[in-house]
């Protein structure tokens, strides 16, 4: 059971769970019926009709609406890609560095993150890496890094390796306030964790659509805040142009971009996971971010209490406030560990301090009970686990 919404009946949508206790979204959500009816529908028009093209594409603006809307952004502030890196590559090329000028990052972020803006140096670009302070990164950590040739942060809003949940609100009024740009990399947040984009203070947010999202890999999303006209797309298509030749020809007069994010995309959707993701989001709509954010923190909560019983310790951020609601890392060596719990039907990852636990929407209670239960049938827990108790 839970307080927030009828798990129950979300679950149903996830066969997956009478297989396997799944406990991996933090890498991969697995497929909902729904999205999964999605992707059929898709296919059977293409099959069955060649590809109604027109109406595909009047889909995919459908769709953008829904992204903006989960947001708190507009349409046209949301534009297509084809994963987080993308988006995080999209980002760093199109702000505009100069050689000297310097990013600020937090030291042991998402490498993808970190190489889109490392690629710069080769234009004289700085990057410096800031350590983190404590459980969380806010904005005094970055203080006193910044000089007169910073002109961006870019961070995670929650991290993939220990599930920290980085204060965005009080970096993105930093930013503001020494006129910085400050982009985002949402990919463990979407769908997990209300973001409003207008409110943070970001310039450009990035994510993928395979986890909060529920959709297959190959798409991501990228939201570019409607007044940076500034931004340059590092690559070019008729797409990307405010007003593309209906004659197919490229002149050297018609170079005017699309206003907003639509400068960034270029060439054909990825039409299949669009139409997947007008499914996932209408599932994840029918419960709403809030009450996903709560009934995962209350897993958390269970989570947390159980192996602090069984002298596991938690690597990462305990305080709600100071963590994501469904990341947990278990001090526990992953090489110990990880073919037990597969053995054992349990899905999880190995992550570079432990086992990484990660809950979705369709995850209940009871999943966290057994999970417990089925580490500590393993008869002896690792050396490191018992000294912690």
């Amino acid at each position: 059971m839970s307080r927030h919404y009828d798990v129950a009946a979300i679950r149903r949508q996830f066969p997956v769970t009478e297989r396997m206790l799944y406990l991996d979204s933090a890498h991969q959500t697995p497929l909902a019926t729904s999205v999964r009816d999605a992707l059929v529908r898709f296919y059977q028009e293409g099959n069955e009709t060649a590809g109604p093209k027109a109406v595909w594409l009047d889909r995919v603006e459908r769709v953008r609406a829904r992204v903006a809307n989960l947001l708190g952004a507009q349409p046209s502030e949301i534009a297509f890609t084809k994963n987080t890196s993308e988006g995080m590559n999209i980002a760093a090329n199109a702000l505009p560095l100069a050689a000297g000028d310097n990013v600020l990052l937090v030291e042991g972020d998402h490498p993808n993150n970190a190489y889109a803006f490392l690629n710069l140096r080769r234009k004289g670009v700085e990057v410096r890496f800031v350590p983190l302070a404590g459980e969380t990164a806010r904005a005094e950590m970055f203080t006193p890094h910044i000089d007169a040739r910073t002109r961006a942060i870019s961070l995670s809003h929650v991290t993939f390796h220990a599930g920290h949940r980085f204060d965005i609100a009080s970096i993105g009024a930093l930013c503001t306030q020494k006129g910085l740009y400050f982009v985002i990399d949402a990919m463990q947040s979407t769908g997990v964790v209300p973001l409003d984009a207008r409110a943070s203070g970001a310039s450009l947010i990035g994510s993928g659509c395979h986890k909060g999202l529920l959709v297959p890999q190959g798409l991501g999303i990228l939201y570019c805040r409607q007044d940076l006209d500034e931004l340059q797309p590092a690559y070019m298509a008729m797409s990307s142009l405010a007003k593309p030749p209906g004659d197919y020809i490229a002149r050297a007069d018609n170079m005017t971009l699309k206003p907003g994010a639509g400068r960034f995309e270029i060439g054909n959707f990825n039409l299949p996971d669009i139409h997947a993701l007008d499914a996932s989001l209408a599932l994840i709509e029918s419960v709403g971010v809030p009450a996903i954010e709560a009934h995962l923190y209350d897993l958390g909560d269970r989570l947390i209490e159980r192996i602090d019983d069984l002298g596991i310790r938690l690597v990462g951020p305990r305080a709600r406030a100071e963590r994501s609601p469904h990341i947990y890392v278990l001090d526990l060596p992953a090489q110990e560990w990880l073919a037990y719990l597969t053995s054992r039907e349990v899905r999880v990852s190995p992550e570079r301090d432990g086992i990484r636990v990660s809950f979705g929407l369709f995850n209940l209670a009871e999943d966290v009970d057994r999970f417990v239960r089925i580490l500590a049938e393993r008869g002896s827990l690792p050396a490191r686990a018992n000294a912690a108790a």
